[in-house]
């Protein structure tokens, strides 16, 4: 075995505190090592020559690179590598940055001596590695995304408008997301129908667009490529082919209950349309409300429907789909009221979110537009506004910032004024945080326009008559401030959709500890996952502004045009094989695999692997009560001389 030694200085993250002369010296004289040589920026075109010369040079059979985390750089020296005629896989990384130089910082000769020992180990490890060929898997050209939203359908629409297909699943009979309650959008108070119904226009027309509305992902197998996805269409007790959305059986259903798209500020019949503008502007019925479908009597919907389109009989329909890739695009929702106690969110019926607010302010809302009390329909004199409810608060609610708060709170407290030039709004702030191309100017203006700001929480809201007194203190001038209000409107923390961490262990999905999705790098990969073919877009990731959103959008959709630009694609092949003499057929391992990369053949009774599913993880080896199982260049033996490297 000949092996090469490479070790990158990363400018003074590694060379700042590890000894890399030093390094080079101690691992030249280690068996197997042909070269030992050092670069200042190994990852840097001239160092990757350096690497391929070298192997050419010495006539090197393997490589080890001691650099920055594999995470960042292997794909890039397993090419060189290639070029340079060494197999790929026969190219290790010992990660002498994270797991050396960065948590040993303060100790420069532990440091060192760390670093001799993790590049010895990798030594071992490769001369054990088999040369391998990547796995070449067909794909289909077809994408699925979960969630219309704006996220979903300016995703859906890149896609689509690029020559491919989309299936776009929404768990809402209709698309639009939360952009759809929106009365006005900051910066520039745009109406948000105005610029939204384009595009939901554009996706229900769309060739290239399959609309599954009033539906959600059940499961999701296979693998980048070749995913297969179960989707349940549940029962909207319409015939949506016959129905003509004329409106009749909405006019003369006699069953109210409060409306989900107005936030309870209305009601709605038990057979409606969400809203004027809805895609597909069809109506649904809602079982638990509809008096036919809980205790047999009523059907005037049905009587009153001119072509028939009223099936009570409808049941649930189950949809199977073949795509090639997944964006996920599930939204947000808002803090829990009953999380809000001490401000009387959902006691006190004046006590509203910025939602239920946004749809006060609609021109469709329960109010046509006019700021009205919930409670008794009067035109509020006075409204406080308080931001971070349920942000920034480590102890009752979530430690991050929420991102779009400041802002739409600063939209608010302006539409009120211009609506009631007479009234008084004032908005309760930790921080005001507008970054954003024209935020901060926004926000000025709000000022400029008579809100009051007050740096400071609220401690209490509570009840006195039919006015709400505000217990609060301004930091800025350290005085104590009660105001006596009409309305108190709430800016409570984005919080990831409901049922969004469900999708996440259908996709086999990483998630962070509140619930919005991970992505593979924060930085480097924002919209992909950590599972091949699928990506994020939007609040499902994270809270984020509609600018933002937009963009991750067509980042993400560019991310699966890329993987459809070949007709194949490569697949690692460091993944599990079974020894057959040895394995029982006991099944543990594919119990074990979090990726149903493995099935028991129950004739031969030994498992087998499925190597394009297979993630290399190397459960099933761990799990292989008779070592039957191992991992393609991570046997025992390479783990065993490893561990003798770094301890003997």
């Amino acid at each position: 075995m000949r092996t090469g030694v490479f070790v990158c200085w990363c400018g003074l993250n590694i060379g700042g505190v590890v000894d890399v002369p030093r390094v080079v010296q101690e691992i030249s004289g280690y068996p197997g090592v042909a070269r030992a040589v050092d670069y200042r920026y190994m990852c840097s075109d001239p160092g990757q020559q350096l690497i391929k010369d070298t192997i050419r040079e010495e006539r090197l059979d393997s490589v080890v690179i001691a650099a920055c985390s594999p995470g960042m750089h292997e794909a890039t020296f397993q090419t060189v590598a290639e070029s340079g005629g060494v197999n790929p896989y026969r190219c290790e990384i010992a990660n002498i940055r994270e797991q050396c130089s960065w948590p040993h910082q303060n100790e420069p000769g532990k440091a060192t001596r760390k670093a001799v020992e993790l590049i010895r180990a990798a030594v071992e490890k490769v001369r054990g590695d088999e040369a391998l060929s990547a796995l070449s898997i067909p794909v289909t050209r077809r994408a699925l995304v979960i969630g219309a939203g704006i996220a979903g359908m300016q995703a859906a629409l890149d896609i689509a408008e690029a020559g491919h297909e989309v299936v776009l699943v929404e768990r809402l009979p209709h698309i639009g997301g939360h952009m759809a309650q929106l009365s006005e959008t900051f910066p520039t108070l745009d109406c948000s129908q105005c610029i939204l119904t384009p595009k939901t226009s554009e996706v229900g027309r769309h060739p290239r667009i399959r609309l599954v509305t009033n539906s959600e992902v059940e499961s999701v197998s296979g693998y980048v490529g070749n995913f297969t996805v179960r989707i349940r269409r549940r029962a909207t007790y319409v015939n949506w082919d016959l129905c003509t959305g004329c409106g009749l059986c909405t006019e003369k259903c006699p069953s109210k209950t409060p409306s989900a798209f107005e936030r309870g500020l209305a009601k709605e019949p038990a057979v409606t349309i969400a809203f004027p503008q809805a895609v597909p502007h069809k109506p649904v019925i809602r079982a638990e409300a509809c008096r036919h479908l809980t205790s047999g009597k009523c059907g005037v919907c049905e009587k009153a429907c001119p072509v028939g389109a009223i099936d009570f009989e409808q049941q649930d329909l189950l949809l199977e789909e073949k795509v090639g890739a997944i964006v996920v695009a599930t939204g947000y929702d808002l803090h829990p009221k009953a999380k809000v106690g001490e401000y009387g969110y959902g006691v006190y019926p004046d006590v509203i979110d910025g939602l239920e607010f946004e749809r006060l302010n609609s021109a469709s809302g329960p109010t046509q537009g006019e700021i009205r009390r919930p409670s008794d329909g009067k035109v509020p004199k006075e409204v406080v506004f308080i931001q971070c409810v349920g942000s920034r608060d480590q102890e009752n609610g979530y430690p991050y910032c929420s991102k779009i708060c400041c802002m739409y709170t600063a939209k608010h407290a302006r539409l009120y004024k211009h609506k009631v030039p007479d009234g008084q709004p004032y908005v309760f702030y930790m921080d005001i945080r507008a970054g954003g191309k024209g935020y901060e100017e926004f926000v000025q203006e709000a000022t400029d326009e008579g809100v009051l700001y007050l740096r400071g929480r609220v401690a209490r809201v509570f009840q006195d008559g039919d006015r709400l007194v505000v217990f609060g203190v301004d930091t800025l001038s350290g005085k104590k401030v009660e105001i006596h209000a009409d309305m108190v409107v709430l800016a409570t923390a984005i919080v990831p959709a409901s049922g969004a961490k469900e999708l996440a262990r259908t996709l086999k999905l990483a998630t962070d500890r509140y619930g919005f999705f991970s992505e593979a790098h924060p930085k480097l990969r924002p919209v992909e996952s950590l599972t091949r073919g699928i990506y994020i877009a939007g609040c499902a990731q994270a809270p984020k502004d509609i600018p933002d959103t937009v963009t991750q959008a067509g980042s993400a959709a560019a991310k699966v045009l890329a993987l459809f630009s070949a007709e194949r694609l490569s697949h690692s092949p460091t993944v599990a094989a079974v020894d057959e003499e040895l394995c029982s057929g006991c099944g543990v391992c594919v119990e074990a695999c979090a990726y149903d990369a493995r099935t028991l053949d129950v004739r031969r009774r030994v498992a087998v692997v499925n190597d394009v599913l297979c993630e290399g993880c190397g459960t099933c080896a761990v799990a292989c009560p008779n070592g039957a199982t191992r991992q393609k260049n991570m046997a025992r033996s390479q783990v065993l001389s490893m561990i003798d490297a770094v301890v003997g």
